[in-house]
């Protein structure tokens, strides 16, 4: 048994239950105006690199705030897929209120309720490691893409350092008791995130078979393509 696999079976123990206080605790968390400017920033570059009328699938979205960003540049169709009830209810209560038209659903990324090649672009944001079926979560992401087609994952990488993450809490400027809460809990994350060579290994034994991966702060960018 390979360390893929069980890093595979080990994640259904692993993945907290993001429903009810503890989904609305960790929204309010991810909302401050500072994280709200990075979500608005990173969606216009990942916007601008595709044409008027990209379908996009952001899968795992949490609280919606990402995958309304998106939608706010006016020229994507954006759908937001989450296993959480409690986080499809407040992205889609967060982007009527911001007059967004995101269409978010309840479902398993590992098993979409989604046709073949519904998706020009699929984008996840820091939520892969906590996928219990990660392998199959990449061939889903890949037969709900259309040919040539696009995945974009970030995520907090394992290798990341204890002073690196207290960096980037220092950056969201929470109080002081939060900024101990979220600094511990990405101390816990890091422990079942992946690190860059690990993630290649995933995509070679998805349908995808291989992606780029590269590093900035405490994350990781990955980008797989559907031939």
């Amino acid at each position: 048994m390979n360390d893929t696999t069980n890093v595979r079976q080990k994640r259904f123990k692993l993945v907290p239950e993001m429903e009810g206080m503890t989904a609305r605790w960790y929204a309010r968390q991810r909302s401050s105006g500072d994280q709200l400017e990075s979500y608005r920033t990173g969606a216009a570059k990942l916007a601008g690199e595709f044409p008027d009328g990209t379908a996009v699938l952001e899968v795992a979205p949490g609280p919606g705030f990402h995958a309304i960003e998106l939608a706010r540049t006016g020229h994507l169709r954006v759908t937001g897929l989450d296993v959480s009830h409690t986080f499809v209810d407040l992205a889609s209560d967060r982007a009527r209120q911001e007059g967004v038209t995101v269409d978010f659903r309840h479902g398993d990324v590992a098993d979409m309720p989604f046709a073949a090649e519904s998706f020009d672009l699929v984008v996840c944001q820091a939520a892969f490691k906590n996928f219990a079926r990660p392998i199959d979560a990449l061939d889903e992401m890949h037969r709900v893409l259309r040919g040539g087609g696009t995945a974009v994952i970030q995520d907090l990488r394992s290798n990341a350092s204890a002073a690196e993450i207290d960096q980037e809490v220092a950056r969201m400027r929470l109080s002081r008791v939060n900024a101990f809460m979220v600094r511990r809990t990405l101390g816990m994350l890091r422990r079942r995130a992946y690190a860059p060579d690990q993630f290649h290994r995933l995509a070679e034994q998805s349908a995808f078979k291989e992606c780029t991966v590269t590093t900035e702060g405490i994350g990781m960018g990955i980008r797989l393509r559907k031939q």
